[in-house]
């Protein structure tokens, strides 16, 4: 029977009632074979800065990389601090290379009390483990939003986010989830509200990468003052009169009923013909855009023409107007 340690350092319990205290001590005549000697690797164990990572639950998987601690209840000289090879492989006190990459918590310490018991060096042996480090427990964000984030089982992707800092203001609110032994990442729209959108209860695990893009960008064409991207707010909807409005203002050469609104759907553009005049009237209702829209609004030729000539070469115009027709 194996006697598990409690969830903080220093935290004491009682063994199970299967094992004695006893039982953990080596026999007087049990030696260790020659070739079972400590390895070189290991070392005392020392409190490490990343706290959030320490003590996952018996569920935690091994992986190379990661940092454990092995004690042998009942045995002050069993104590040993060791990380797993590449190949997953742990060095102990004669037992020699025992294979725990992919075992959890709770599997390696079977594993390595049953070692102990077969080589028959300690009779009931209670072994407990402890991760003191994982490099293979974190969830790493890239894209808009950098860092990594302890988990040890699972997490949501709200409180990964929110522990990174948050999403920054030009993010995009749909994220990609790239998942070890996944063909294709998961796409989650977190919508307006990363507080409370279901959407963020998604759990991520260990080893997920989390992307976060840059938002979308609408584009404006035509008679506006202020022609170019402009980029959207995720945290809330961006209307065509808004839009106008960031632009500068509709120019009054622009033809308001020929407006355009080019729309990519798939892989195929779609062009939908708004009325901005009767948008701005309030006869019309204001369009939501979405990202990579295209808001384009023709100019009158005339109109056009009249407003690159500026006041003096309208009035010179029309000057000239007049004096073609005393002829």
């Amino acid at each position: 029977m194996l006697w598990c340690w409690g969830a903080a350092a220093g935290q004491t319990g009682t063994p199970s009632t299967g094992g004695s205290v006893g039982a953990a001590t080596a026999p007087a005549t049990a030696q260790p074979p020659n070739n079972s000697a400590t390895p070189a690797t290991t070392t005392p164990a020392t409190p490490l800065a990343n706290q959030s990572v320490l003590y996952p639950d018996e569920n935690f998987t091994l992986s190379p990389g990661d940092l454990i601690a092995v004690h042998l209840f009942g045995s002050a000289d069993y104590t040993v601090t060791v990380r797993l090879g590449l190949h997953g492989t742990v060095e102990l006190p004669y037992i020699g290379s025992v294979p725990l990459e992919r075992l959890t918590v709770r599997a390696a310490q079977s594993l390595i009390a049953e070692r102990l018991r077969t080589g028959e060096f300690y009779r009931d042996p209670e072994i407990s483990i402890q991760v003191l480090d994982t490099v293979n427990g974190t969830v790493t964000i890239t894209g808009e939003l950098h860092g990594t984030v302890p988990v040890t089982s699972e997490r949501s992707l709200r409180d990964v986010l929110l522990a990174a800092g948050g999403l920054p203001l030009g993010a995009s609110h749909t994220v990609r989830i790239v998942r070890p032994g996944e063909a294709q990442p998961i796409v989650v729209n977190l919508g307006t509200d990363l507080a409370a959108g279901a959407a963020a209860n998604i759990p991520v695990h260990p080893r997920d990468v989390i992307q976060i893009s840059r938002a979308g960008v609408v584009y404006v064409l035509g008679a506006f003052n202020r022609q170019g991207a402009v980029p959207l707010d995720q945290a809330a909807p961006l209307t065509l009169m808004q839009l106008a409005a960031l632009s500068g203002g509709v120019g009054w050469e622009g033809k308001y009923e020929d407006l355009r609104l080019i729309r990519t759907v798939g892989m195929e553009r779609k062009v939908v013909e708004v009325d901005i005049k009767k948008v701005r009237d309030g006869k019309a209702p204001d369009p939501v855009l979405e990202a990579n829209d295209i808001v384009f609004l023709p100019s009158n030729q005339m109109k056009a023409v009249l407003k690159s000539l500026g006041v003096g070469g309208v009035l010179g115009l029309v000057s000239l107007v007049f004096s073609l027709r005393s002829y």
